[in-house]
């Protein structure tokens, strides 16, 4: 199987030898297009350090709270079955892709980078299925039912997008495995789940236990 080329220019561009594969999620019948691991055992220059800070390619990593969300739905279809839903900050797509699988009637992969629109439109046909796509959560309509959110609070200063998603949603499922009890009046945190990001970065062990919070407009 031949990887993107679009999306494997872009990540030669950053890492030269460094090459995507058609991998299985542990846990789910999904699969995605990642950077391979064993080919990126080995020690970065300065230069690729410096343009992967610069430019980090998220979408070209299945991250933990991506994946356990997208076992979530698969395990709790309700939460996504004939219902709209917009997967923001969607990275690879696996949240989206799942709820596509679990029945959802429609499905909005939001992100701010090109690269992981198309990173999308390649996992989406690789688990075929099919996806519309947005790069601005902004110009979207209030007429979703449920608006999905992984491993975007990494940055604090994304935090005051909790306000945010009720507007263009009547839920919000939010997953992190960085902050693990932000206080907000509309969240709720409903479950810890267990993941790894893939291919696997040795990240600590805490980084492996997600929060799952519920939100629902008034």
């Amino acid at each position: 199987m031949t990887a993107p080329q679009d999306l494997q220019h872009a990540l030669a561009g950053l890492l030269g030898d460094a090459r995507l594969v058609a991998c299985p999620l542990p846990g789910t019948d999904l699969k995605l297009w990642l950077i391979d691991g064993d080919n990126m055992d080995r020690a970065f220059s300065p230069e690729e350090t410096r343009r992967i800070l610069h430019e980090p390619p998220y979408w070209s990593f299945c991250w933990a709270s991506g994946l356990a969300l997208a076992r979530y739905l698969a395990e709790r279809p309700q939460w996504v079955a004939g219902k709209r839903v917009l997967d923001f900050g969607a990275g690879s797509g696996v949240a989206g892709i799942a709820a596509v699988k679990a029945g959802a009637l429609e499905v909005v992969a939001c992100d701010l980078d090109p690269l992981a629109l198309a990173a999308c439109r390649a996992n989406a046909q690789l688990n075929g299925v099919t996806l519309a796509y947005s790069a601005d959560f902004f110009a979207e309509a209030d007429r979703f039912d449920l608006v999905l959110v992984a491993d975007v609070l990494y940055d604090r200063s994304n935090l005051p997008l909790l306000d945010h998603f009720l507007s263009r949603g009547r839920e919000a499922l939010v997953a992190d495995s960085r902050v693990r009890d932000f206080q907000h009046p509309l969240y709720r945190r409903i479950e810890m789940l267990e993941a790894m990001t893939l291919p696997d970065l040795a990240e600590p062990e805490e980084f492996r236990h997600v929060s799952l919070y519920h939100a629902r407009r008034s």
